[in-house]
């Protein structure tokens, strides 16, 4: 007997053992994909982690429906990283594996709906919506789930598909689909009989009436000489000659069916990018070479290492030249950032200096993009030896992985919030280092207080640049009192008569200003005057926020949503006025107070489509926008030469958030918007418009005080016991029921610190209660550093298993989040 351990893409912890026969035995690897039956009727593609012998004993193991990969698509280093994201993280080895791979990589089966041949039907006995089904079936032999619910215009169809079954008129079989189709591109050349000097002087015989014929076969002529001359194989696409010859499809179509031109397909990458490599060696600055020895120097004894370095120091130079010996020694690396606006940036630098060994990796790619980078990273392909990404790049199949950076490490996107796994890519990605015996490169101009603590105490190394590239001096930051500017009138909406002084004699020089402001949409709150009634979502307990472009009501939430009302719902009154204000409300008053100036917004209303980062990052350095606006996407790492003003609308906002991280957050963040001004030769500016100009954070931000930060947050974390000296799990239960929800987070409460000897705080209603109709509760475990952390997770797990087998609290939906930042 011969079995194969799988993991399978559902949310579940355990591994299943399927049989196989001796040859599939003898043929199948770790990490292959195979096919396999689960639950009645579902089949699924599941992923093999061991062969054996060992049969099941709880219960009969079932076939595996078919081998879908002749060789492993996922490699052993990254079988048991998956292990560890799963142990360490708390969540399903289903949950990681479905999170890493490519969506089309997971075929899911599709049922086929299809009509019993030997059935004799009665078609009187059908009702209209069972008539119209078997109708379909006669047009065509089989029908999937999606197509009946367009015959029927109606969601819930499966009560009339089980009808059809019980009456012995359907048969269903479920049918596995490859997803990734190659990307063919269709060629065109002469037919072989015209190849002659003889065989061309027919071929102008042949085409004497047919102009435009004519006109399409003396452009490819054309194309094929200027593709010689560049020393290029002759290939023309259909597509090109279309464009070039400015023709249409049919012609080319009629001169293939007479055998004049052939049409081939060639298989192609969806992603290609013909980068030149810039012949000049990059040189760095006395500053930046002895960063750069000195992280050499870390590296030989210590596997990670911390690039502290201001705003616009020059740090992603530094990161070229230590690819540059990495890709010497012909390793892969691994280049991971937040946000996928600054891939966009960064590729193109990168490109400059490693031409076509520079893959992608991020979700605005579509599955079929994906998996060619998966293919490309599990061959060694020369196309994919630096990768850069957002956290999922992480998972890529690499084999020989030497070095990784993670850039602006600080930033909370790195954190996976929803759905499992809930992993932290900067942690996850020093762990997968230390598999591959590679090192790490941490950067940030302002590191996270647990980094640098780690940087202090010795576990880490640590290199500091103080000075900015071609010693451009640090931007001059001034704060300006919105108490004070509105008891003596001089705000125009929201922005002060200083902010409006600045962005007027940036303009008039020709500079471009960016304006920050941590929130989308126009305004959060629309409130009347009469009564103070504020709609809510009906489903969370939030205000909404409204969009005025849309000219409509938004839950940022669950996205419900509802025009704009013209009178208050509670009291009929037509006074409804808004409470503050979005990213929106200061592009419509910036156009009011600088009317012709090129304005431009980047938010997530802005950058939804495919390039939608691209077209704006592209266009504010083109200098095409003179005042870009935007929410924290501007904050990372863009590089814009041209910007000599940064001002931040309202710096309050952030700085008091329920959380304990708000402090060093606000000064992250207020630091990074402020490195975006002045990064040529003049030095820029930086306006923060404030109700608190003595808060000890801001005054941080202005003297560019980071060590002040760190210290006076460390010893507030050490009192408060947050992290670095305690870990923290956060529990979060969910459910409909309000009354079962409090009853169920108030016993496991009471179980977990009767248990633990830590502290456990809760159970919690958090600012935001409900969303979508789930009422929610928090429970906060906070693990001391000597306490081991393996052990406390198994006692935790151990108490949710009992949690689970209280029969009225199965429905509670828990979630955990280890390392909650």
């Amino acid at each position: 007997m011969y079995f194969v351990e799988v993991i399978l893409p559902l949310s579940l912890a355990k591994t299943f053992t399927y049989k196989v026969s001796e040859a599939e035995f003898q043929y199948i690897k770790k990490g292959m994909r195979v096919a396999v039956p689960f639950g009645k009727s579902k089949i699924y593609t599941a992923l093999v982690i061991e062969i054996h012998k060992n049969k099941p004993e709880l219960y009969e193991a079932k076939e595996i429906h078919q081998i879908l990969d002749e060789r492993p698509i996922v490699t052993e280093i990254q079988i048991a990283h998956w292990q560890w994201i799963a142990s360490y993280y708390m969540c399903a080895i289903g949950d990681v594996y479905r999170g890493a791979m490519p969506s089309a990589l997971l075929l899911e089966s599709e049922t086929l709906i299809s009509q019993k041949t030997d059935s004799f039907v009665d078609t009187g006995l059908l009702s209209d919506d069972e008539f119209l089904v078997y109708e379909a079936l006669q047009q065509q032999n089989s029908l999937k789930v999606q197509d009946i619910i367009a015959i029927l215009n109606k969601k819930n169809i499966f009560p009339v598909i089980q009808k059809l079954v019980d009456k012995n008129i359907l048969v269903l079989q479920e049918e596995i689909q490859e997803n990734y189709k190659p990307k063919l591109v269709r060629y065109v050349r002469l037919h072989p009989k015209y190849e002659s000097n003889q065989g061309l002087s027919e071929l102008l015989e042949t085409l004497k009436n047919a102009n435009k014929q004519k006109e399409i076969v003396m452009r490819y002529f054309q194309l094929c000489a200027s593709e010689k001359t560049q020393g290029a194989a002759k290939r023309i696409t259909v597509k090109r000659l279309i464009e070039e010859a400015n023709s249409t499809a049919a012609i080319i179509k009629a001169l293939i069916e007479k055998e004049i031109f052939e049409d081939y397909f060639l298989q192609e990458d969806r992603v290609n990018f013909n980068g030149k490599i810039k012949e000049d060696e990059l040189r760095l600055s006395e500053t930046q070479q002895t960063a750069f020895a000195e992280i050499k120097e870390s590296f030989t004894h210590k596997e990670v290492c911390l690039l502290h370095g201001v705003t616009s120091s020059g740090k992603t130079e530094i990161y070229i030249k230590l690819i540059e010996e990495f890709l010497a020694t012909g390793k892969q690396i691994l280049y991971l950032l937040p946000e996928i606006a600054l891939t966009t940036q960064l590729v193109g630098r990168l490109r400059a200096y490693f031409g076509n060994k520079v893959a992608v990796f991020h979700s605005k790619y579509n599955n079929n993009e994906r998996i060619e980078v998966w293919n490309q990273v599990l061959q060694k392909s020369q196309k994919a030896q630096v990768v850069i990404g957002a956290r999922s790049a992480l998972f890529l199949p690499f084999h020989d992985l030497g070095f990784i950076i993670v850039d602006e490490e600080h930033e909370q996107t790195f954190k996976q919030v929803d759905p499992a796994p809930r992993y932290h890519a900067r942690d996850a990605a020093i762990v997968l280092a230390h598999s591959h015996k590679a090192k790490v490169l941490l950067g940030s101009a302002t590191p996270s207080i647990e980094t640098y603590f780690n940087a202090k105490s010795d576990k880490f190394g640590l290199v500091e640049i103080s000075k900015r590239f071609g010693n451009v001096m640090m931007p001059n930051i001034e704060l300006v009192d919105l108490k004070d500017k509105y008891f003596r009138k001089k705000m125009t909406g929201h922005f002060s008569d200083v902010l409006i002084e600045e962005i007027t004699n940036a303009l008039s020089l020709g500079e471009q200003v960016i304006l920050f402001q941590n929130r989308r949409g126009y305004s959060p709150i629309i409130e009347c005057i009469t009564c103070g009634h504020v709609p809510h979502c009906q489903q969370c307990d939030v205000s909404l926020t409204y969009h005025k472009n849309k000219n409509q009501l938004r839950c940022h939430y669950c996205g419900y949503n509802m025009a704009k009302p013209t009178h208050c719902h509670a009291c009929s009154s037509i006074d409804l006025t808004t409470k503050g204000f979005g990213t929106e409300q200061i592009e419509q008053e910036l156009i009011s107070i600088f009317p012709n100036s090129k304005i431009g917004r980047m938010d997530q209303d802005t950058t939804r489509g495919k390039f939608g980062f691209e077209k704006i990052i592209d266009s504010f350095k083109n200098r095409e926008l003179e005042i870009l606006v935007g929410t924290q996407m501007l904050a990372k790492g863009l590089d814009f030469d041209n910007v000599s003003l940064v001002g931040i609308m309202n710096a309050d906002n952030m700085l008091f958030h329920p959380d304990f991280r708000a402090f060093e957050r606000s000064f992250q963040m207020m630091t990074q918007v402020a490195g975006r001004a002045g990064r040529s030769e003049k030095q820029g500016k930086v306006i923060v418009q404030t109700y608190n100009p003595g808060h000890n954070t801001i005054q941080q931000v202005t003297n560019n005080d980071y060590l002040g930060m760190y210290k006076e947050q460390l010893y507030d974390r050490k009192i408060y016991k947050y992290p670095p000296y305690f870990r923290i799990v956060k529990l979060t239960l969910k459910q409909r029921d309000f009354d079962k929800l409090k009853e169920g987070s108030i016993w496991l409460y009471q179980v977990m610190s009767q248990n633990l000897n830590m502290p456990v705080l809760g159970p919690e209603e958090p600012a935001i209660s409900r969303i979508r109709n789930e009422y929610i509760r928090t429970i906060i475990v906070k693990i001391p550093q000597n306490v081991s952390i393996g052990n406390t997770k198994k006692t935790i797990q151990k108490m949710l298993n009992s949690f689970e087998a209280v029969a009225q609290y199965r429905s509670i939906r828990v979630t955990l989040n280890v390392d909650f930042y």
